[in-house]
């Protein structure tokens, strides 16, 4: 069956949308095409007002709702158009959707919570197909985290019985999966780990008018920080015991205006330097804090993935804290690192329409394993 996978993260670079082709009985996935429908600049401080509390409204949020929903409709005809295929030969499409807010815990409100937008319904109507979106909700419904969702898919493309496998994205937020060697799905955990291209990506946009550090070049011109650097390794997110999850609420515009006021007086290369350097320590940390010390270093694989693996400098500085660690890329194993995701959401929508549960209690810290999405019909016969 033909599905399309879409996915809006943290980063803001635009919706990935791939076409996939599912099949069943062995269970089998081929990716067709893959696009990007890149977000306007007007679109992306749109949604980033949308996300800051202070500057949000009920009126921006509901006409972005609108807004994402066309713009996840063009990408899906953009990748169906790439692949030479009609929305005739649809079965389903499984959006992400544009997280506007992610509290799982409460903490700024008087429930858990999270929100994702991009209107399912014109979607659906524009392709007459129907439409998964909305994983996260049901998740924290359950007790969970709401987050991370994608371990689902890694297991049926990942899992090893040979090696024990860190699946590794750095988007806008970095988070890991860990596969095992010879585990089963209950044996899967994950988290996120910090921040993988936001900040970059902020202090890119605030210096240079640009939407990222191509290749780490800016980062490569700099020199650490110390006292940044000394504060950003002490940020209480890295001492947290997983399941746990971050986002916008934590390394968003707030933590960045504070950053650039504080540190007015450097070069901005230095603090592209010391914020991109944190992303690989932060990944580092949490590797040797959770992850090491239950796990033979001779048997793991680190695999990355997301828009962090076209960042040269990054790499170097990951491997620089994992010296004695191989290090891929998703490519090595036949896939790609830049539709990762939204084939995972593809193959969640999947698991919505045919009743399986996709929620790792190990890794979003639910109560029980329960079927997530909602699902919008067809419009019309």
């Amino acid at each position: 069956m033909l599905a399309i996978g879409l996915m809006s993260g943290t980063s803001l670079d635009g919706i990935d949308a791939v076409l996939v082709d599912i099949v069943e009985g062995p269970f089998e996935i081929h990716e067709l095409a893959f696009d990007t429908q890149e977000f306007s600049k007007e679109t992306k401080e749109r949604i980033k007002k949308a996300c800051h509390p202070k500057d949000s409204t009920t009126p921006l949020i509901s006409s972005l709702n609108m807004e994402l929903g066309q713009l996840s409709l063009e990408a899906c005809q953009k990748v169906l158009a790439k692949a030479n295929k009609t929305a005739e030969e649809l079965s389903f499409v499984a959006s992400h959707g544009q997280t506007i807010w992610h509290d799982p815990k409460a903490k700024t409100g008087v429930c858990s919570s999270t929100l994702q937008i991009g209107e399912s319904s014109v979607i659906a109507y524009g392709l007459d197909t129907q439409v998964v979106d909305d994983f996260r909700v049901m998740d924290i419904t359950a007790g969970g985290e709401g987050a991370p969702l994608v371990p689902y898919a890694e297991y049926l493309l990942y899992h090893s019985n040979e090696h024990t496998r860190l699946l590794q994205n750095i988007g806008g937020i970095g988070n890991v999966t860990v596969l095992p060697k010879q585990g089963s799905i209950e044996d899967v955990f994950a988290f996120d780990t910090g921040p993988g291209n936001m900040i970059i990506d902020a202090l890119m946009d605030h210096f240079y008018k640009k939407p990222y550090d191509s290749k780490g070049e800016t980062a490569r011109k700099g020199k650490a920080i110390p006292e940044l650097s000394q504060r950003l390794q002490q940020h209480p997110y890295l001492m947290q015991e997983p399941p746990k999850s971050t986002g916008r609420e934590q390394f968003g515009e707030e933590f960045v205006r504070a950053l650039i006021d504080q540190y007015q007086a450097y070069p901005p290369e230095d603090l592209v330097y010391t914020v991109t350097d944190f992303t690989a320590y932060s990944i580092a940390t949490h590797y040797q804090r959770f992850i090491f010390p239950h796990y033979s270093k001779d048997e793991i694989e680190i695999i990355l993935a997301g828009g962090g693996t076209h960042n040269d400098f990054l790499k170097e500085r990951l491997q620089h804290y994992l010296t004695d660690c191989s290090i891929w890329v998703q490519e090595q194993f036949g896939y790609s690192s830049d539709s990762k995701e939204a084939v995972a959401f593809a193959l969640l929508g999947y698991a919505t329409l045919t009743g399986k549960s996709s929620n790792f209690c190990s890794v979003t810290g639910a109560k029980r394993p329960v079927i997530l999405g909602k699902i919008t019909p067809k419009p019309y016969n």
